[in-house]
Parts: structure tokens; C-alpha cells; sequence
């Protein structure tokens, strides 16, 4: 029985690293696919390479689509609905197409999705014990820096199943994080809510926005959520503000589609100990990326 590991790509060489690094003694393959077009629908360069990490490089599977989703609306004017659709389509086009490196593996096999940020925690947790179809991996939240903690929210970003209980990538990820009564007889019927589920308790770290003010800018500009951003007016002294504060303005435990949701949020300075081991060890080398207490 394989690991494979899959992600996304955009410029996000730190993470990509602190990725390869950690998940490294537990995984036999890499898959990173990359578009040429970002989530808003410019244009961009290839910006991910394999010979930056050559210590992995016979493990990892680089694919870039070229091509944007068929399913896209295209008109002279798009309202913030249609763009946030396109956006959508977009990373779903760019995860599915992970499908297409999956074709020589064992059903057997396992496969785990996360965007490249969250890194599941795969000390504890043997595949080969598992009995159940889904494996979410619970996970903590930072921003900005490793050890600036979100506090009161679970993530679940790290999904996997074996390849033979694969539907596609986007609907891995979109799996519901709760496991289901038996007697729930809708999920016989459902891709997204299962009642064979292990969740990992300590499944990880979701490492969000571990950028420098120009890549925050270009990234809130270009991701997901990029017509939210613009219409909110953000600015890059607003993002300078925020790092400053060390707050975000998002409220996560907010209902989705509420605009309670864009509020300034108070992030947690932790000990480092919660921190992954690979971090620990190295905290020389990711100095600028740790938070000292004020």
C-alpha cells in the first residue's frame, strides 16, 4: 500500500518545503499540480519546480493545466456572484485534475488532499489499521506566522480514502466534517456525508497566509475569495494593520454568506512545542517566521 500526497500550486515555495520536509518519512509519492491562470482568471507564469527540492525530486509528479473550466461564465460584465462562480469552477477544474496522475496506482492505495498550507499530521496515524472509508484530519489554525494560533476553530483541510472510494479530488475535499448516525439513511445516497469516518484528533496545521505584504496583496487579489476583497476595499495598509495587530478580518465561526463573518479577529501567540517537529528543530532557519511574544 502507496501514499500519495496531493496538493495545489501558486507561488507558495515556504510552504512547499516545510511540506516535502514533514510529510517525507510517510509518503511514497507527490503529486503538486499548478494552473496558468490563477483563481481570478489572469494569466501567471509556472512558478513551481521540482529541482528546488532535490531531495524529493524523484518522489514528486509536477501537472499544469493550461486550460481554464468549460463551465465558466463569460460576459461583457460579471456581477461578484458570477466571479466568485468562476473562482470555484476554477480551483475545482485544478483539483480534479489530479485525477489524471492517479491512473497507475493500486485501488488500494491511499490518497490525501490538502491545499499546499495544510499539512496533516501523519506520526500517530497508520493507514494500514484503518477500517473506514474517510479520513478527515482535525487540524489547527494559524495566520501569518507559524505560532499565531486562531483560537476556538477546528480545520479540516487534510482529507484521504483510498483510491478505490475516490468520487474526484473536489468532492474529497467537500467532504462534510461530522460522521454520520447509521440511521442516517441520506448518506447512503450522498458524496459528502459518510458514516465510515476516522477523524484524526491531532491531524495538523493549517499554516494560512505565511507571506511577506506583497505576496498577501497578490494572493488576496487572485484567490477564491478575490471579489470579496476588492469590494471591501482593502488596501495594503490594511494588511500592514493587521500583521501589526496580529488580527485577520475574517470571524470563522460566523455562518458562511453572513457579512458578520468580515470582522477583525485577535490571533493567539503559542509555544512552539504545539509547532510540527520539523519546525522545532529548524526554528533558526523559519526565525522570521515565529512570533515573539510582546
Amino acid at each position: 500500500m502507496k501514499i500519495i500526497d496531493t496538493t495545489t500550486y501558486f507561488e507558495e515555495k515556504l510552504m512547499m518545503d516545510l511540506r516535502f520536509n514533514i510529510l517525507n518519512p510517510f509518503v511514497d509519492h507527490f503529486v503538486v499540480c499548478e494552473a496558468k491562470f490563477t483563481h481570478s482568471g489572469k494569466s501567471k507564469k509556472i512558478n513551481f519546480k521540482k529541482n528546488d527540492y532535490p531531495e524529493f525530486e524523484d518522489k514528486i509528479t509536477h501537472l499544469i493545466i493550461d486550460k481554464e473550466p468549460i463551465d465558466i461564465i463569460k460576459k461583457d460584465k460579471l456581477n461578484s456572484s458570477d466571479l466568485r462562480f468562476n473562482s470555484v469552477a476554477r480551483i475545482r477544474a485544478q483539483r480534479d485534475y489530479i485525477m489524471n496522475s492517479l491512473k497507475d496506482y493500486s485501488p488500494d492505495d491511499y490518497i490525501i488532499y490538502s491545499d499546499n498550507d495544510e499539512i496533516p499530521n501523519l506520526e500517530f496515524f497508520d493507514f494500514t489499521a484503518n477500517k473506514d472509508r474517510i479520513v478527515l484530519f482535525k487540524q489547527k489554525l494559524f495566520y501569518y506566522k507559524f505560532n499565531l494560533l486562531m483560537p476556538n476553530v477546528d480545520w479540516y483541510g487534510s482529507k484521504a480514502c483510498k483510491i478505490k472510494n475516490l468520487k474526484s479530488i473536489d468532492i474529497l475535499r467537500a467532504i462534510k466534517n461530522k460522521k454520520y448516525n447509521f440511521l442516517r439513511l441520506d448518506t447512503l445516497f450522498s458524496n459528502l456525508k459518510y458514516q465510515s469516518i476516522t477523524i484524526v484528533k491531532e491531524g495538523g496545521w493549517h499554516f494560512s497566509n505565511l507571506k511577506n505584504i506583497e505576496e498577501l496583496e497578490r494572493k488576496y487579489l487572485n484567490d477564491e475569495n478575490h471579489s470579496e476583497y476588492e469590494a471591501l476595499g482593502h488596501s495594503v495598509d490594511k494588511i500592514k494593520d493587521n500583521l501589526k495587530n496580529k488580527t485577520i478580518d475574517y470571524d470563522h465561526s460566523a455562518k458562511k454568506d453572513s457579512s458578520l463573518r468580515f470582522k477583525s479577529t485577535k490571533l493567539e501567540n503559542i509555544d512552539i512545542s504545539e509547532l510540527p517537529k520539523f519546525v522545532q528543530t529548524n526554528k533558526d532557519k523559519y526565525i522570521d517566521w515565529i512570533d515573539q511574544k510582546n
